[in-house]
């Protein structure tokens, strides 16, 4: 009898001419699973150095390692740090979405690695990993949190230890994405809390929140100072995409 070890070439090779490796972002043909095409892969803007210190939006000139922002400089972020893998936009935008709404899980592995590839920093010296969680409503209708499932990925792969229960959305609020700023501000500045019984495990400890898209930071910013005055000595973030003011 063939082992598992054996079948397995022969499994993947039925899955892919059953169900053929589409590009995340366009939906065209690929090699493998999670893989951009060529042409979506070159319009992919990956942020890297030079960067804000502190919220990790790049900058558009040469500026010294530890420089802070504009914004953050005037208005001070309630999380310590915060890195994303690449620009929210019109190509990464599809990938976001399918993730988020459509069940499609196939580049779930890639985008973990592209997480990891960027997080030593914000992963250096953690304790844990928190989702940003649903309200428990969004959750039952969506069936999942994608921000979990990227946790989930990255626990596995870092060895930290991912923690969903000590953060929770208490308030189910209004979707976001048609909010300015302010209004994103005032919508989840009381959303979130920490189960009194979870408090004992969040005080004293460095958390890295894990999203899968940063607009403004709102939501960032409400779940790190929940964090932090349920005794967390640090809150960094780790997303996926970011929005970058052109």
């Amino acid at each position: 009898m063939a082992s598992a070890k054996h079948l397995m070439p022969l499994i993947r090779l039925a899955a892919d001419t059953a169900f053929p490796p589409r590009c995340p972002s366009c939906r065209g043909p690929v090699a493998a699973d999670g893989n951009f095409c060529t042409d979506c892969f070159s319009k992919v803007r990956m942020i890297a150095d030079p960067l804000c210190a502190c919220c990790g939006v790049p900058f558009v000139i040469s500026m010294e390692p530890g420089a802070w922002c504009p914004a953050c400089l005037d208005t001070p972020p309630d999380f310590d740090m915060a890195r994303a893998v690449m620009v929210y936009d019109a190509v990464s935008a599809p990938l976001v979405t399918a993730l988020k709404f459509h069940d499609q899980w196939a580049g779930l592995t890639r985008y973990v690695q592209m997480m990891l590839g960027i997080g030593p920093t914000v992963l250096k010296g953690a304790d844990l990993l928190i989702p940003v969680p649903l309200h428990w409503r969004r959750l039952w209708g969506r069936k999942y949190n994608q921000s979990a499932l990227l946790a989930y990925g990255l626990a596995k792969q870092s060895g930290l230890v991912c923690a969903p229960a000590l953060l929770q959305r208490v308030q189910r609020t209004k979707p976001q994405m048609r909010l300015d700023k302010a209004e994103r501000a005032r919508n989840v500045k009381h959303a979130f809390a920490v189960p009194e019984a979870a408090r004992a495990a969040v005080v004293g400890k460095t958390i890295v929140l894990v999203d899968d898209v940063v607009t403004t930071g709102a939501t960032a910013n409400a779940c790190a100072r929940t964090l932090k005055k349920a005794g967390a000595k640090e809150v960094r973030v780790l997303a996926f995409a970011r929005t970058v003011k052109e």
